[in-house]
């Protein structure tokens, strides 16, 4: 079954044998007339030359599997009649062209070989079967050359279609690299800035009431082991051999982020269009609920004791937007968390990934941080608002 299927052939090739069977018969006939000049063959010699010059021209459909033996038999064959040529040539062509370089000196050396006999002989310069020798040698060499480039074009088109594979592998492995450090940034910097804020608030208040220190220990701990999870998360899917992929945030968990934050001590202010209906496509949740994470992560660094105000709205055809504001600090204040400001350049990233687009900077007093995402009239659903957040009304505060 399988050495039947290796040895199908495409309509290409069968065009490609039927040309090769059409061009060896062609060359026998045009060129019988001028071969038998001053020849003294019997009739029946003659038939019997030119049925073996058919049967070799028909034996071209057995030239790509097995290539070199053919080109060696018809070589041997080639000198001792002229009805041999045409189907030598396309036999010589085939080998040159299909086998490493070794294969092809030998057959250049079978092929060229008997000039050394023919001018052994001293012939003649006005004999027509010197004239013939000659071009019967040039036709052998020019099939070599030919046959030598046809191999060079396709071992530059494979070479060519390697370095394209390895380029596209190259340029997939970074982006893999890229997503992989967008991912750790947006969960790592949110559980470790909840983390700094909690441990900063007892050491600015060691000795605060029992249970406020308990609590925040317990939270501490918590944003810990939230982050080493999440860690151990993202490293599993760079280890596991199927692209499973982890659980990925839409936009409805905005609530338990919502709630951390205000848990953190933020004053967090959540807007939605309640008119808005409907369910935004994974792709722009996801990135909308990555937005207000890093907008929140970046307050608590640079701007903890601001209020912060988290507008969702959006709808089928309208797309969805994601704004975050909140005024600038009084003095210097700063929650002494770093940061590289990779964060925002990563939420670029993310928006121009998804289709949409991301603006930040500061307008007056209030830095705005506006992201839009595309949301098509297809991913229109049954659910809830887009801008929703379960267990929260508009203009509530933190």
């Amino acid at each position: 079954m399988r050495a039947a299927q290796r040895e199908r052939r495409t309509s290409r090739e069968w065009a490609a044998d039927i040309g090769a069977f059409l061009f060896a018969s062609c060359f026998l006939l045009l060129t019988a007339d001028e071969a038998m000049v001053g020849t003294d063959m019997s009739e029946n010699a003659l038939f019997l030359e030119q049925l073996a010059g058919a049967a070799a021209c028909a034996a071209l459909f057995l030239r790509r599997r097995w290539p070199v033996p053919l080109a060696v038999v018809l070589l041997l064959l080639g000198p001792f009649g002229h009805f041999f040529t045409g189907a030598c040539l396309v036999a010589l062509f085939t080998a040159v062209s299909r086998r490493e370089p070794r294969v092809t000196k030998g057959l250049a050396v079978l092929a060229l070989a008997p000039i050394v006999l023919v001018a052994a002989e001293r012939p003649a310069a006005d004999d027509p079967k010197t004239t013939s020798a000659l071009v019967y040698f040039t036709l052998l060499a020019c099939a070599i050359g030919w046959g030598l480039f046809v191999r060079s074009q396709r071992l530059l088109v494979v070479a060519s279609m390697q370095e394209r594979a390895e380029s596209a592998a190259t340029q997939a492995r970074r982006e893999a690299r890229e997503d992989i450090a967008r991912e750790m940034h947006d969960v790592l910097a949110h559980r470790l800035s909840l983390l700094s804020v909690h441990a900063g608030a007892l050491e600015v208040n060691p000795g605060g009431e029992a249970e406020q220190v308990r609590r925040a220990a317990g939270v501490i701990r918590e944003s810990a082991h939230q982050a080493l999870e999440d860690l151990r998360e993202i490293i599993g899917v760079l280890r596991s051999p199927e692209d499973a992929g982890r659980p990925q945030p839409q936009l409805a968990d905005l609530r338990r982020l919502v709630g951390e934050s205000r848990d953190g001590g933020l004053d967090v202010t959540v807007c939605e269009d309640a008119t808005a209906a409907g369910t935004p496509p994974a792709l722009a949740g996801r990135t909308a609920y990555r937005v207000v994470q890093e907008g929140l992560t970046n307050v608590r660094k640079h701007a903890p004791d601001s209020p912060v105000t988290v507008t969702v709205r959006g709808a089928a055809g309208e797309g969805l937007s994601v704004e975050l504001r909140n005024p600038a600090p009084a003095g210097s204040a700063s929650a002494g968390v770093p940061g590289a400001g990779q964060g925002l350049i990563g939420l670029a990233e993310r928006a121009s990934l998804a289709g949409g687009h991301l603006e930040h900077g500061w307008e007056g007093r209030d830095f705005r941080l506006y992201a839009w995402l595309p949301w098509p009239v297809s991913g229109a659903g049954a659910g809830a608002a887009p801008g929703a957040v379960p267990g929260s009304a508009p203009g509530s505060g933190g």
